[in-house]
């Protein structure tokens, strides 16, 4: 994409009213606009960010063993009733009178959908287990919506379902989540911490919070200094009980919980390696048993020929919240420093000198051949002065920039900058396509 065409509204100063980092940066390169208060609209750039990050979570998802559907934004406030929780979640629930005086939500979250689809298809014992999940936009209206996506009142959001025959089966769909989240988060380049935590609003007696540390975060956190390790992938068989129960005892073996679910005990066995910050909740699962099946009907015929109520969970990921967390967590004085792996582009190609033949001819060239070699581009073709393009190029964080300047052209050379760590060495165009497309 060449930015002369493109739409990527950058701004030189910070927001009077942006608090925080990810807040002030999401604002100054152009990813996303306020249009109401906790409400964004996402700019191209933006989106593709958030596009790569709905990509990792789906792939995950779908590597679990989860299904993908869509289920609506709207909900009747009927299948709320059924479940007890209509009275009960509070005013951040937007409720609506449709033309027909029906009563209807904007959904905060799908537990009671979901049962009342699966409810109205399964039959059996050979329709179990199984997990359902979708990435759709939700809505809660904060009270105070703050710190950009961060605390929004409309969001994107992964959740999913698990319905299994017993205690035993849910447990272990448990565990296949919480791995799956472990990988999701390692491949974004974040260290992602599985807390202990309340299971609120959602119901149920076992819950785990991921967290991300950072300073701006909004809970207070304690966990043993192993926790700060790299994040890394989990090879797993999903289907393996106890080889994916070993996974999660391995990890739960380092303490780690939120401020309402702290243990004294294990707290005073970490001794020197407790450790104490504040973090950001980027995703959180539940296991609820018969919650909603109970009231909301759902039963199936056991093998046996009896009628079994199934065992449920639910998990969600906030896939906007995660663009901002990534920010947070990997940025410096200069701007975003986005992991490749969600970067909305790999390569910035810049050309220091626009209104030179023989650049404008170089860059073209090196242009085409990153297309070529399937390499994400964005090409700073304008009209500007090289100072504010590498300004831009430094504050949208692409992973790589690739420098076409008149000097390096007599050389034979272009500059190749690692955006991680500011590494700057001159090479061919050809060997620069080489090292990026690699």
């Amino acid at each position: 994409m060449r930015l002369s065409r493109y739409f990527l509204p950058v701004m030189k100063e910070s927001p009077a009213d942006a608090q925080i980092v990810s807040h002030k940066l999401m604002l100054r390169a152009g990813l996303v606009r306020q249009t109401a208060a906790g409400i964004y609209a996402w700019l191209p750039l933006g989106l593709r960010v958030l596009q790569k990050i709905g990509q990792i979570v789906r792939e995950e998802q779908d590597r679990s063993g989860a299904v993908e559907l869509l289920m609506p934004t709207l909900q009747s406030a009927d299948l709320w009733r059924q479940s007890g929780r209509y009275d009960a979640y509070g005013p951040e629930m937007l409720r609506i009178t449709d033309r027909h005086e029906r009563e209807m939500l904007y959904g905060p979250t799908n537990e009671e959908m979901v049962t009342a689809i699966f409810r109205d298809a399964a039959r059996s014992y050979r329709d179990l287990p199984r997990t359902l999940y979708h990435i759709q936009w939700k809505f809660r209206d904060e009270v105070r919506p703050r710190f950009g996506v961060m605390r929004g009142r409309e969001f994107l959001m992964k959740d999913a379902y698990s319905f299994d025959m017993d205690e035993a089966g849910a447990r272990h769909s448990y565990n296949r989540m919480l791995v799956a989240y472990l990988n999701t988060f390692a491949r974004m380049g974040l260290r992602a911490i599985p807390m202990q935590a309340d299971t609120g609003p959602i119901g149920g007696d076992l819950s785990h919070e991921f967290i991300v540390l950072a300073p701006t975060g909004e809970s207070d956190v304690f966990y043993h200094a192993n926790w700060e390790r790299p994040a890394e992938l989990s090879a797993v068989d999903f289907e393996n009980v106890a080889g994916l129960q070993a996974i999660v005892d391995g990890y739960t073996a380092d303490y780690a919980a939120t401020d309402e679910k702290r243990d004294e005990a294990r707290e005073a066995e970490a001794g020197d390696a407790l450790r104490q910050s504040r973090g950001v909740e980027v995703g959180h699962i539940f296991y609820f048993g018969t919650k909603y099946s109970d009231p909301m009907g759902l039963r199936v015929q056991g093998a046996d020929g009896s009628e079994v109520m199934p065992h449920m969970g639910s998990y969600g990921i906030g896939v906007s919240r995660l663009m901002g967390a990534i920010i947070e967590a990997s940025h410096d004085d200069k701007g975003i420093v986005w992991p490749e792996a969600v970067a909305p582009y790999k390569v910035g190609l810049i050309n220091m000198r626009a209104d030179d033949a023989a650049c404008a001819t170089a860059a073209d060239d090196l242009y085409a051949k990153l297309q070529a070699a399937g390499v994400e581009v964005l090409y700073d073709d304008r009209d500007e002065r090289g100072g504010a393009k590498f300004a831009t190029m430094d504050l949208i964080g692409l992973p790589w920039q690739i420098v076409v300047g008149p000097k390096g052209l007599a050389n034979g050379v272009v500059e190749l900058k690692r955006r991680a760590d500011g590494e700057r060495i001159e090479l061919s165009a050809a060997d620069a396509v080489a090292k990026v497309a690699g």
